[in-house]
């Protein structure tokens, strides 16, 4: 047992983290993410945790996992927090890193449903900051969820350190600067451009400093190049959300979804 909750098996680790799929006395099922203080700098994980419950509260999307409950145990005369617990919505699905469709418009329709639960986010002036195809699932009949809150933070917060995924990250995350829509906007083209490629988009973070010029003027092959049978608009669209400044990427999430499925309805049928 754990906080109440059976225990029927690991689904997997994270940082600092163990997630469980559990059940509680009703049978209902539930994946339970753990986390353990083992080090004074494990501090930050019980505060992505928690993070992670906070936010979550304000979603309504259906493609946003729901957090079930947050959970600390209870001990006498301390008031001391050394672990943690979500209670998560449970979801039978994969993640996307480890089940690419082999065929572009299931692939472009994963992207759009995932794309209209980030603006859902960033109508609620949040930012996940760490979207990346590993964040999201995909389920029976091609559902997605996205998953994993524990970065996500207000627009126009700085953080004090880089936080966000090396082959997925913005420029501005690397900088410590500011956060926007247009942080996940860039995540979300890096996310397409190697589920579309196969290939990771050189980023401010995986580059040496001398090569930064790759990434502030793109000088990479677009998806197009990379794959010819790439549709041209497609390729455009994920090269215009990998902008270096914000201010030239695409304008919004929603702009970004009318030019996704725009794509889909032009994609040639496997």
């Amino acid at each position: 047992m754990l906080f109440g909750y059976k225990v029927l098996g690991v689904i997997g680790h994270g940082a600092a983290s163990t997630i469980y799929r559990v059940n509680n006395r009703a049978g209902q099922i539930f994946a339970l993410k753990h986390v353990i203080k083992k080090t004074e700098s494990d501090d930050r994980f019980l505060r992505q945790l928690q993070n992670e419950y906070e936010v979550s509260q304000k979603f309504r999307h259906h493609a946003l996992r729901k957090v079930v409950e947050w959970k600390v145990p209870r001990r006498f005369f301390s008031n001391k927090v050394d672990e943690a617990a979500l209670v998560l919505e449970w979801i039978d699905g994969q993640p996307l890193d480890q089940a690419v469709p082999s065929d572009l418009p299931t692939l472009v329709s994963i992207f759009v449903h995932a794309g209209a639960a980030l603006a859902s986010m960033h109508r609620l002036k949040l930012v996940h900051c760490d979207f990346k195809p590993h964040n999201v699932l995909r389920c029976k009949g091609d559902k997605v969820k996205v998953i994993d809150f524990g970065q996500t933070c207000k627009v126009g917060f700085g953080k004090n350190r880089v936080q966000g995924t090396p082959d997925f990250i913005a420029p501005e995350q690397v900088k410590c600067q500011a956060v926007d829509e247009k942080t996940d906007i860039y995540s979300f083209g890096a996310s397409l451009y190697w589920a579309l490629t196969g290939n990771r988009v050189p980023t401010y973070f995986t580059v040496d400093k001398k090569d930064h010029d790759v990434v502030k003027f793109q000088e990479f092959p677009s998806p197009m190049e990379v794959n010819k049978a790439i549709p041209a608009d497609l390729s455009k669209l994920v090269m215009q959300c990998l902008m270096y400044s914000p201010d030239r990427r695409v304008a919004d999430m929603i702009t970004a979804l009318n030019a996704l499925s725009s794509s889909l309805t032009a994609a040639p049928r496997a």
